[in-house]
């Protein structure tokens, strides 16, 4: 039974009618896009910690929501394999207890503590199909459609968790997909793709964490709940992609390409192609005064911020 002050599951930060402020946990502390919620956060003069808890230590869990007494936990831990989903193939055990256990144990957790919890989820849990084809003028996949896609055991454990997920009211799903950062850090789409011998050219939605992130802490102080593709509007093709950076990065970089079934030889795992329909998430930021831009806009000014900042 969750004690708070409001009807949804949340502790409104309020107490006796004072005004509480809002206190951030960071999950995955070491990770990525952990670091990038960090900074964003301080440049933003909120209070955030961040822990390496593991997730699925339910007792180190409690200890840890105990000890920093967060209003609102963003969690960024999960398990994405190195050096890509390919490894969760060959290490299933582990990536239950990372995705579907530990992510599960932490939501409830939260929801023991009357804490709102934002989980970074995938959006990798469709694939194109008969009604969602590659047109990326096309319809994209719903919040509410059901997954289509589990030809890799990553996907599978994602898709399967956020189906049981969905049903605590204390909780936040945000569906990113491919995320880009402005530097080339290992783990960004834009770097793997420019380090790949070959690659497909398939329109797919991606999420520029520049212009995401602050979204995601806007959702959550406001305590949005529910499920949310959470990337920029629009799909683009690896292709575009890489022809932006070239123009505005990297002028001598060139690519190849090569088709799914080529593709499928080299890979263990299948990988997700598909365009996610933003119409909710667009609308939802515009109460709160905040636009994402569409996908061909955002990575032209991501690549712009790049090469000024040196990036090669």
């Amino acid at each position: 039974m969750v004690s708070n002050g409001s009807s949804n599951g949340v502790s409104n930060g309020t107490s006796n009618g004072s005004s509480k402020k809002n206190v951030f946990l960071v999950w995955g502390g070491n990770g990525w896009i952990a670091q990038h919620l960090k900074e964003l956060l301080e440049k933003q003069a909120k209070t955030v910690s961040i822990t390496t808890v593991r997730m699925e230590d339910r007792e180190g869990v409690m200890k840890e929501l105990e000890r920093v007494k967060p209003t609102h936990v963003l969690n960024c831990a999960g398990c994405t394999g190195r050096p890509n989903v390919d490894w969760c193939e060959d290490n299933k055990e582990a990536t239950i207890r990372s995705n579907a256990i530990g992510t599960l144990n932490l939501t409830d957790c939260c929801y023991l503590k009357g804490i709102h919890i934002t989980v970074f989820a995938t959006g990798c849990i469709y694939k194109y199909d008969e009604k969602h084809t590659m047109n990326p003028d096309g319809r994209g996949f719903l919040e509410t459609d059901p997954a289509n896609f589990a030809e890799s055991f990553y996907s599978a454990t994602k898709s399967k968790t956020e189906e049981l997920m969905k049903t605590y009211p204390n909780c936040l799903i945000l569906r990113l997909r491919m995320p880009v950062s402005d530097d080339l850090h290992s783990r960004s789409f834009v770097t793997k793709i420019t380090k790949y011998e070959r690659v497909v050219d398939i329109p797919n939605s991606n999420t520029l964490l520049t212009n995401l992130l602050p979204a995601s802490v806007i959702l959550a102080e406001h305590n949005e709940l529910g499920i949310y593709n959470f990337t920029n509007p629009g799909a683009i093709s690896h292709n575009e992609v890489l022809t932006l950076f070239q123009k505005h990065v990297r002028p001598d970089f060139k690519w190849k390409n090569f088709s799914l079934e080529e593709q499928s030889k080299v890979i263990k795992a299948g990988r997700s192609n598909c365009k996610l329909d933003t119409a909710k998430l667009v609308n939802k930021l515009k109460e709160y005064g905040y636009e994402v831009p569409e996908v061909h806009v955002a990575y032209e000014e991501c690549f712009k911020r790049m090469s000024a900042n040196g990036e090669k």
